[in-house]
């Protein structure tokens, strides 16, 4: 499953005057077929209300950030485009007065050797540079192109260009999320805990439900209400529960109402639920296979009330689309040193599996009874590219830290059971010792992309995370 929003960008093209007119026209025109091909929306200056849609002067400025004031509500971005040298004032200007505060992308175009005469020349080269002073000067955070200077029309521009739009909405997303803390951390997890002040701070909210509530709800449906009828016909097209018993499936639809209730009330952009003991002891089911449906349509859910994990899945999902699940780095992998298994006991999205089925967990069966435990997805992983990420607050330094990277999926052989997955990891030892030395969860949410370079960069520039790059 893939949901890629789109995203709409305000775009200044920068000018200034004693250079050719012809390069503004056509760079603009360029720019403009570039983000139509690539389905990226944009609000930008028509050539009626500046002389070629551009931004030079005070006036010019003022007009482009009312246009940007006018559409603020569906502007993710700032794409500053500069076919020539540009004026730095008029592009701070245009930003400053436009209130908007989203990421900013700042391109520039290259000068050809055979074109340095009057008529064809740039200078976007050095424009560029005084463009990005004026922004760090005003206090902007910004982002530039691969290449200081690049067409439009290139596939390293168009690559800059979709990295960018998964920062946009990235930045967009996690300043809007209202996660959903289910149930009481387990008395086992400390590496869970978390500060709800120090999200709250770059407007990530924390709204809590207790489980006897959950409880007292689920039990006030009946078996043949049309709601739980209605779940229990989504669950079986979701998942195969043959061989599980149908009492275990209807205690899973009736939580699951409840669940899809609580979260339309609230606006619950994602979830973590405590998954173990309460559930299966007062309740006597897993809540696995409900948590893989939630992340397999794009509303992320941890487990063991790991909210900094699912707020990690949701960055990962942001960037690139997809669904995404909460691991354990669990087992090494042989005497592969850069080779390992991801496991849970099963409520990873689907889509993370060829063949799926619903389950027991087999590991919290032998305390707490195979009867109580139904519930999870069973699956392995195929090959594939691989993300991973986490991020953690921490009140002895009141700040938010996290890591990235990249590695793959792997078909290697692996005999075992739940939701499991091999991966590789180039120099996987070095970020095994990172995380141990910097105190990081033994939890980290995975996505089957390549997305670490899109939340690096957003961690860094748009939140000023201290954020641990891993490139092997």
């Amino acid at each position: 499953m893939s949901n890629q929003t789109k995203i709409t960008l305000g775009v200044i093209i920068g000018n200034r005057d004693f250079f050719p007119d012809v390069l503004i026209s056509e760079g603009r025109a360029q720019l403009l077929r570039v983000l139509d091909e690539l389905g990226i929306g944009y609000v930008v200056l028509s050539e009626q209300d500046t002389p070629f849609g551009a931004v030079e002067t005070w006036q010019h400025a003022k007009r482009c950030a009312e246009l940007f004031r006018q559409h603020s509500d569906r502007i993710d971005g700032i794409l500053v485009s500069l076919p020539n040298f540009g004026d730095e004032k008029g592009v701070a200007e245009a930003i400053k007065l436009s209130g908007l505060r989203v990421p900013i992308l700042v391109q520039a175009f290259p000068d050809d050797l055979d074109k340095f005469n009057l008529e064809r020349r740039r200078d976007a080269f050095c424009g560029k540079i005084s463009v990005c002073n004026n922004l760090y000067q005003y206090d902007y955070p910004f982002s530039v192109t691969t290449l200081h200077t690049v067409y439009p029309d290139t596939d390293s521009f168009k690559a800059d260009l979709r990295k960018f739009a998964g920062v946009c909405r990235v930045v967009k997303g996690m300043r809007n999320a209202r996660l959903g803390a289910v149930g009481a951390r387990p008395n086992a997890f400390n590496t869970t805990r978390y500060s709800e002040k120090l999200l709250q701070a770059f407007g990530i909210s924390v709204q809590t439900l207790d489980l006897s509530e959950v409880f007292g709800w689920a039990a006030r449906l009946a078996d043949d209400d049309p709601r739980v009828r209605q779940k229990l016909e989504q669950i079986a097209a979701y998942v195969p529960v043959g061989g599980v018993p149908p009492e275990a499936v209807v205690k899973q639809a009736k939580l699951g109402i409840v669940l899809d209730d609580w979260m339309a009330e609230n606006d619950i952009t994602a979830t973590a639920i405590q998954c173990w003991s309460s559930l299966q002891r007062n309740y006597g089911v897993n809540v696995c296979t409900l948590m893989s449906m939630m992340s397999e349509h794009l509303l992320p859910s941890a487990c063991e009330v790991d909210i900094t994990g699912t707020l990690s899945m949701y960055a990962l999902q942001l960037a690139s689309g997809q669904p995404s699940a909460l691991v354990d780095w669990n087992n090494n992998y042989g005497d592969d040193p850069d080779r390992c298994v991801l496991f849970h006991c099963g409520n990873w999205a689907k889509s993370f599996f060829g063949d799926v089925k619903m389950a027991n967990a087999e590991i919290l069966a032998t305390t707490l009874g195979t009867e109580n435990t139904y519930g999870t997805v069973a699956g392995r992983t195929p090959a594939g590219p691989f993300s991973y990420a986490r991020i953690t607050t921490e009140d002895k330094t009141g700040r938010i830290r996290a890591y990235v990277g990249d590695g793959e999926f792997v078909d290697d052989p692996l005999d075992t059971f739940g939701s499991r997955a091999v991966v590789r990891v180039p120099n996987l030892q070095g970020l095994l010792r990172y995380i141990c030395k910097n105190g990081f969860e033994h939890h980290a949410a995975m996505n089957a992309s390549h997305s670490a370079d899109v939340l690096y960069e957003a961690f860094t520039t748009y939140f000023g995370w201290d954020t641990y790059h891993h490139l092997g």
